[in-house]
């Protein structure tokens, strides 16, 4: 089953070291099976108030690979470039089963 990892980026507080993240980071998600799904872009609130910046979405084939992908030796000095250039929210989801 498949899983979704959202990242909502609500601000860069570093321009230059993100710079360095977007030129590593998609090599890593791909070594995983991850697919970008989302990037940016415009979007449209059609129920509550909630509106998000920045909304990144990666797809991995299971909960287990996007957690692989996560923790890995190969993305760990990027994430804590993102963390460190970064202000946001992020969520990792399973998609529903074919029997939902």
């Amino acid at each position: 089953m498949s899983a979704y990892c959202f990242f909502d980026v609500l601000e860069v507080t570093d321009a230059a070291q993100m710079d360095t993240y977007r030129a590593g980071v998609f090599s890593t998600v791909e070594k995983h099976g991850g697919r970008y799904v989302v990037i940016g872009g415009p979007l449209e609130v059609v129920e509550g108030h909630w509106r998000p910046a920045f909304p990144v979405i990666i797809e991995f084939p299971s909960m287990a690979a996007a957690q692989r992908w996560y923790n890995s030796a190969e993305y760990a000095p990027l994430k804590a470039l993102r963390l460190a250039a970064t202000r946001g929210n992020a969520v990792f989801m399973d998609a529903p089963s074919a029997a939902h």
